[in-house]
This record gives structure tokens, C-alpha cells and sequence, in this order.
């Protein structure tokens, strides 16, 4: 019965339907999705390029902002380039492997990105509430202690949906409603039952979002606390300002995790959540170094500074 099973899927071919019903769309998506793949590229790598050469942005802040920056770059070169392949091509086929394994990476970084931003929350509170401790306390060890920790709860949860979902049946060759190997598609083509699939992404989305907004909910509460007892209004501006850029990113990125993974889908909501894999696949990435860069002064100084030492002579 297993080696049945195992045969059986082996053989399926899946075909992403994307955007396909759209057809006077496809050419301005592809471009469209090739200029913002070009911007989070060279946006992402950027951003850590310039946290690199620039000695002053040689702070745990920046340190796990460059980590965020790489998780950015992954996960959309992950997902993006068949996006616009599947835009100008009529053959929309991605084999049974190659899905599994762009969910798997996929769901990696999404992962990581969500516990990163909980950890720069805790970077932030610690920077707000005790900044004479704060070397001390963000020490290197700790830093890369936490960035690990990210990253190993990303995988750990990687291979538990893939275990889930490879013990369904999968045969033939079936149509994914989405432009990405995205969990809720690829179980809804199953020949069997995906209840348990569903219902342990559902658990470790949901203990996921509790346990990270927990962590930022209760740095920020301290950090609010700490800022209004500050008896200058340009300290407070600096912090709110700083603070602003990370709550931005932690607003747009969880409100979408939440309605794709802790949200019941049905089949009236599927172009909702093509709608909303486009944003945490494609348009976050781009954001997240144009926000970090554009109300950040310490990058904006950094960029300056790097420029003008190219070019003088």
C-alpha cells in the first residue's frame, strides 16, 4: 500500500494557475512583477552591503536588520522567478518535488522573518529601556544566538509541514488556484483526507503568531512606558521614529500571515489569498529596505558617506 502511494505521487505534475484567468493582465504583471523583483534585489543586498562596509552600522540593530534583509532576499527569489515565468509561458507545470521543495524554502524564511521581527522588537526594548546596559546585554554571543534560534525554529517547522503533507495521496495531474506553492493550495488537490495537514499548520501558525506578537506587544508596552517619561521631546522623536519603521513592517507582515494560515480558507476567498501571498511573497520584501533605508538617518548618513568616499578622488 505505501509503495503504491509512493508511486502514485511521483507521478503528479501540478499546474499553477496563477494568474492565468487574467490573460490581458499577463504581460503588465510580468512587468510589474520583474520591477519589483529587481528593486527587492537590489534593495535587500544593498541594505546589506551597505551595514557592512559602514563601521557605524556595526550594531545589533543593524546586525539583525541584515539578517532580515537576507530572509527577504530568499524567500522572494524563491517564489518570484517562476511567478514571472508562469506570466509568459503557457506551459504553467512545476512537478510534485520542485513544489514541495519551493514550499519548504518558503515556509523557511516566512518562518525565520516572523521570529526576526520579534527578536528586533527585543532588540529595540532593551536599546529604549536600558541603554547603558545595552552592549552589555546585546552582546554578539546573544545576537547570533537569537538569529540562530530564528532560523532553526524556521526549519524545525519546514519539516513538520512536509511531513504532514507528504503522508497525504496526491495523484495525477492537478491545478493549483494560486501563482506559488503555498500550503492550503497543494492540500486542497489531495485524493485524501488533508484534515490533520490542515489542522497542524493552522496550530503552529497560530502558536507562532502568539508567542512572536507576544514578544512585541510587550517590548513595545515598555517601550512606550519608557518614552513618555522622557522629559526631552526630541529624544522621544528619535525613538518613535526608529520604532516607527519596525512596528510598519510587524503591522503589514502579520496582518497577512494571520489571514492566510490562522483564518479558515474557503473556496470564495481563494483570489484573497492569492492576493495576500503576493504581498508576503513579492511586495514585503521590496518594502522592508525602502522603509528601514528611507526613515532611517544612520542609513541615509551611511549611504551618503559611502558615495562621496567612492567618488572623490
Amino acid at each position: 500500500m505505501i509503495i503504491t502511494q509512493k508511486n502514485k505521487t511521483s507521478e503528479v505534475t501540478f499546474i499553477l494557475v496563477g494568474f492565468s484567468e487574467y490573460p490581458d493582465l499577463q504581460v503588465p504583471l510580468f512587468l510589474l512583477f520583474l520591477t519589483i523583483y529587481t528593486v527587492t534585489v537590489l534593495g535587500n543586498l544593498g541594505m546589506i552591503a551597505i551595514i557592512r562596509l559602514s563601521p557605524k552600522l556595526h550594531t545589533p540593530m543593524y546586525f539583525f536588520l541584515s539578517h532580515l534583509s537576507f530572509v527577504d532576499f530568499c524567500y522572494s527569489t524563491v517564489v518570484t522567478p517562476k511567478l514571472l515565468e508562469n506570466l509568459i509561458v503557457e506551459d504553467r507545470r512545476i512537478s510534485f518535488t520542485g513544489c514541495v521543495m519551493q514550499f519548504f524554502f518558503a515556509c523557511i524564511f516566512v518562518v525565520t522573518e516572523t521570529f526576526m521581527l520579534a527578536v528586533m522588537a527585543y532588540d529595540r526594548f532593551v536599546a529604549v529601556c536600558n541603554p547603558l546596559l545595552y552592549t552589555v546585554a546585546m552582546s554578539p554571543k546573544l545576537c547570533w544566538s537569537l538569529v540562530a534560534a530564528s532560523y532553526s525554529w524556521g526549519i524545525t517547522c519546514s519539516f513538520v509541514f512536509i511531513h504532514f503533507m507528504l503522508t497525504l495521496l496526491f495523484c495525477g495531474t492537478k491545478f493549483i488556484n494560486n501563482f506559488v506553492c503555498e500550503h492550503d493550495a497543494i492540500v486542497a488537490v489531495s485524493c485524501s483526507d488533508p484534515y490533520i495537514s490542515q489542522k497542524v499548520i493552522f496550530i503552529f501558525a497560530t502558536f507562532n503568531e502568539l508567542s512572536s506578537l507576544m514578544i512585541i506587544l510587550t517590548s513595545y508596552v515598555f517601550i512606550v512606558t519608557t518614552v513618555m517619561k522622557m522629559p526631552a521631546s526630541g529624544g522621544r522623536y528619535k525613538v518613535f521614529s526608529t520604532c516607527a519603521s519596525h512596528l510598519t513592517t510587524i503591522t503589514i507582515f502579520h496582518s497577512i500571515i494571520i489571514c492566510l494560515y490562522c483564518v479558515p480558507t474557503t473556496k470564495s476567498s481563494w483570489l484573497l489569498v492569492k492576493v495576500a501571498s503576493v504581498f508576503y511573497t513579492v511586495i514585503i520584501p521590496m518594502l522592508n529596505p525602502l522603509i528601514y533605508s528611507l526613515r532611517n538617518k544612520d542609513v541615509k548618513d551611511a549611504v551618503r558617506k559611502l558615495i562621496s568616499s567612492h567618488s572623490s578622488p
